[in-house]
């Protein structure tokens, strides 16, 4: 259970709880005032108002409200990178949707969460933080509460987490380092396809080319946005689409039966203990066994 601590200093002497609150605890206002309705502040570990006034060495706690997911536990295998009281890191395997939708209403990684916490004992409620396609596998991040959440977020807005990808795209490419900055949008909101637009959103892919693959490029690429399908999209566009990836014409059956894009690296600063995190997922076996197809 995460909880917060403050402990009074002369400067503070005499100041309201919630000045406390919001000096001390950069939550949002949204979950500042759930802690309030649930009565999740204390002083000196009795419940405390918002008014009460607080002198040198008191000590302000807050725990987080407890919450919890309602999606049906579903007994599917999840590869687990990391996790803490307010973390999980999770290797998704390809094939598998992230959250229930209509089309893939079960079958999902938030079913199988579920069942993991039912068999651990775990309560949380499952927030993904990154989304991962269907075909795409690799590191997928799950904040257990909301400030985790919102602090993660905050760092995605102001481009200080990194991810980086694993591909093979179709053809040679020539230039060892690049990067693509084109912006992408969605031409037709009833089709699922994005592409390059004008009046898109701006959009950056860096990209290092790893091997090169006889007709084929192995290839490594940093987000610098998180555009949906962005490195599908911009690789489609430069004329190198992601080997396996049917939707923006990289066909390749006889390779691999799924776009070959793996999340391989992410890193972030951790929420509760500030410090640097990065987490790591090795590439899964279809794409090993494509490389070595198109090596021969």
């Amino acid at each position: 259970m995460t909880q917060f601590k403050h402990t009074v200093t002369s400067e503070d002497d005499g100041m309201e709880v919630r000045q406390i609150t919001r000096q001390y605890f950069d939550f949002s206002a949204r979950l500042r005032n759930r802690i309030k309705r649930q009565k999740l502040t204390m002083k000196n570990g009795e419940p405390a108002e918002g008014w009460h006034k607080v002198r040198e060495g008191d000590v302000i706690s807050i725990t987080l409200p407890d919450e919890h997911s309602n999606f049906p536990p579903e007994d599917i295998p999840i590869d687990i990178v990391f996790e803490d009281d307010d973390l999980l890191v999770i290797n998704k395997q390809p094939g598998i949707v992230v959250h229930p939708t209509k089309g893939h209403p079960s079958g999902t990684c938030a079913n199988a969460l579920s069942n993991y916490m039912e068999k651990t004992g775990r309560v949380f409620k499952i927030r993904f933080v990154n989304r991962l396609d269907r075909d795409t596998s690799g590191l997928l991040l799950v904040a257990k509460n909301a400030y985790c959440q919102n602090h993660i977020t905050d760092q995605m807005r102001s481009g200080s987490i990194h991810k980086k990808y694993i591909a093979i795209v179709n053809g040679v490419i020539e230039f060892r380092t690049g990067t693509i900055s084109l912006p992408i949008g969605r031409p037709d909101p009833e089709d699922v396809r994005r592409g390059v637009m004008s009046d898109g959103a701006p959009s950056v892919t860096h990209y290092e080319v790893i091997e090169h693959l006889r007709d084929h490029t192995l290839v490594e690429l940093l987000l610098e946005t998180g555009r949906t399908h962005q490195i599908r999209v911009h690789m489609s566009y430069t004329g190198h689409p992601v080997t396996g990836d049917t939707l923006y014409g990289g066909d390749d059956p006889d390779v691999i039966g799924r776009q070959a894009l793996h999340a391989a690296k992410l890193s972030l600063i951790h929420p509760i203990t500030k410090e640097p995190v990065e987490f790591e997922a090795p590439l899964p076996s279809d794409m090993k066994e494509a490389i070595r197809k198109l090596s021969d």
